[in-house]
């Protein structure tokens, strides 16, 4: 059966655009007839379109885009509906693209959802990346039901409940893919025919429940992702439903809601792709306080007490959460140094002390330079940062000048800065470990290193002090969500651009004719934490590197060559002659182009010399472990 038309009258009209949304969208036309990709500029506006009809048509356009030209990151989508899905392609397209991704989004067909799921065919012929279940609450409630039988009621949607369940865990069981549910909302009119108050607190007792079970999924399976649909509309002006295309042809959804869940899937493609934000850089003057420092001094700023203070503050608090959750801090101000020291120690609203930014760039120049040199300090990309500032200019420059870079404007009313922040989940992790939380911390150390270096007449002596201690541990139970978590996000020294998810991470962890490992690093100024990790298949003859990651923060000091010194001891110890390693370019990696090479491997007889495969004789290699850095095989924390 074809899915049902969606051509029906609307019963409220749709907006028209607005300049705000007509200048992306017409630039988006004039890409698309020139054949190009939308670059990160127009991407983000994207992100910004809050009117279902221009999302949805940003969607159509980009359909037509070139896939060859397109320089983002591919995923594969597929959605199976208990319903008809609208508009939820076109709009899930604008926001993955306006994430950095490109989409292929496969459709299940109208009608077959249980039976497609309960015969292993959800994934198709290839698993997709994220393979999405959109449920209307038809699908809980019986076709004709009483409310002068609550308990048979109840019993069905439990029923309904469990069979849900069931098929989303089977279906988990049987692919790679990860598997995106949501939450239910409870239709108005379902909740208003019960006349009495009783029976209604009841029955909407009974839905939040449902939709608590739904969300426990994620808690039990990591590969299983559920989205919070109905508590995102709480706070939508969007209604949920449309009685009249509901009824004209099975849309459950309006398009307002279908933009709101279309933006919570891509929150949850950009995690899983590793295209999450590492640091936070925060403009000070009217971003987290209010006013201008250098005119009303320290003890004039507004923060804390009434509004708009106590919104100013709420920002602040917002970031520091933000920070417990391993979220970099930078400050980026123009403004003298002495006076926002003073602020930050002397202010008693502040939430926001000086040691809580990892790099602070309080000066007078180019706010776009000074992001630069923080992501020199700090090891990583510019593309990893979100910059909040209340100023068109500024905010418009660093855009200009480094179109990475995720900006969120702090302009307009106070009491919308947190929200500001949040709402495109730049810093979206599929799970949170321990070094995320520590990675504030470990970035402020990095930035001390590099101060403590500048004593030392060469690089060697400077390496020797440091004291580095490199465990390298097979991967645990423990240690998975975080290897997979590597996998994901690191975009720089990753050899292959293979990213293998938690759950295939935890197969080869387990499998005999693989190895996958964790690299953990500690040196006197502290413990890091685990930084890098590899995945090894095994064979008789030769172990073939699959892929190896490493957080840039310890680049420069020889670890992934001790990793690798592991590994050719455990291969040589189990009989193997060869250890091998592939190197596969993106637009990203270049820094780990020649690691090979430095590690004493050759191209293979015939192979490309940029790409591969390397081979090292285990035989007659050297030591490849530098003499600074000591090696143990450990329980990496």
């Amino acid at each position: 059966m074809t899915e049902t038309p969606t051509t029906a009258p609307t019963t409220t009209p749709t907006p028209s655009a607005t300049p705000t949304t007509a200048a992306p969208l017409d630039e988006l036309r004039k890409g698309i007839r020139a054949g190009a990709a939308p670059g990160p500029a127009l991407r983000r506006a994207l992100l910004e379109l809050d009117d279902p009809s221009a999302a949805r048509t940003a969607g159509r356009l980009l359909s037509r885009m070139d896939a060859a030209d397109a320089g983002l990151r591919d995923v594969r989508v597929t959605v199976h509906a208990t319903c008809t899905i609208g508009s939820l392609e076109h709009l899930l397209r604008t926001q993955l693209v306006g994430a950095g991704l490109r989409p292929e989004i496969t459709k299940g067909e109208y009608g077959s959802f249980e039976i497609t799921l309960a015969t292993g065919a959800a994934g198709g012929a290839t698993d997709p990346d994220l393979l999405v279940l959109l449920v209307d609450a038809g699908f809980l409630l019986p076709r004709d039901w009483s409310p002068a039988d609550p308990l048979a009621l109840e019993e069905h949607v439990e029923h309904r409940l469990r069979e849900l369940r069931g098929l989303a865990t089977g279906v988990a069981d049987r692919t790679a893919a990860t598997l995106v549910l949501h939450t239910v909302p409870l239709p108005a009119e379902v909740r208003d025919t019960f006349v009495s108050l009783d029976g209604r607190a009841r029955f909407a007792a009974l839905w939040h429940r449902i939709n608590a079970e739904l969300l426990k999924l994620a808690a039990d399976r990591p590969q299983i992702a559920v989205l919070d649909l109905a508590g995102a509309l709480a706070d939508s002006p969007f209604a949920a439903r449309d009685a009249r295309l509901h009824r004209y042809g099975d849309l459950p959804y309006t398009d307002g809601a279908l933009l709101l869940l279309a933006r919570e899937i891509r929150r949850v493609a950009q995690a899983r792709a590793g295209l999450s934000r590492k640091v936070l850089a925060l403009d000070l003057d009217n971003t987290l306080w209010g006013g201008v420092l250098g005119e009303v001094g320290a003890g004039g700023v507004q923060l804390g007490g009434l509004y708009p203070g106590n919104a100013y503050l709420d920002l602040q608090r917002t970031a520091r959460r933000l920070r417990d959750q391993g979220v970099v801090l930078v400050l980026a101000s123009k403004n003298d140094a002495g006076p926002v020291e003073e602020a930050l120690a002397g202010h008693p609203e502040m939430a926001l002390r000086a040691d809580a930014f990892s790099v602070r760039a309080v000066n007078w120049g180019a706010k776009s330079e000074n992001l630069v040199r923080a992501a020199e300090t700090l090891g990583l990309s510019v593309g990893s940062f979100v910059f909040m500032d209340d100023s068109d200019f500024e905010r418009a420059q660093v855009g200009d000048a480094l179109p990475e870079v995720a900006v969120v404007s702090a302009a307009g009313d106070p009491a919308g800065l947190p929200g500001a922040l949040l709402r495109h989940g730049w810093f979206d992790v599929p799970a949170l470990t321990d070094t995320d939380r520590k990675r504030p911390e470990l970035y402020r150390k990095r930035a001390e290193r590099q101060d403590f270096s500048a004593g030392f007449q060469t690089s060697d002596e400077f390496l020797h002090a440091l004291g580095i201690q490199v465990d390298v541990a097979p991967a645990t139970a423990f240690t998975v969500g975080r290897i997979a978590q590597l996998a994901a996000r690191t975009n720089q020294f990753n050899l292959t651009g293979e990213r293998f998810d938690e759950a295939a991470t935890a197969r080869m962890a387990e499998s005999a004719g693989h190895v996958v490992a964790s690299i953990a690093v500690a040196d006197r100024f502290g413990d890091e934490g685990v930084i890098g990790a590899f995945w090894v298949e095994c064979g008789p003859d030769a172990w073939r590197v699959l892929n190896l990651v490493m957080s840039c923060r310890v680049l420069g000091r020889g670890v992934e060559q001790a990793a690798l010194g592991w590994l050719a001891a455990r291969a040589r110890d189990a009989g193997a002659a060869r250890l091998e390693g592939r190197y596969v370019r993106s637009d990203r990696n270049g820094v780990a182009a020649d690691m090979w090479t430095r590690a004493g491997f050759t191209p293979a007889p015939g192979a490309d010399v940029e790409s591969g495969p390397f081979v090292l004789d285990l035989a007659s290699a050297p030591e490849l472990t530098p003499a600074w850095i000591s090696t143990r095989e450990g329980s990496a924390a």
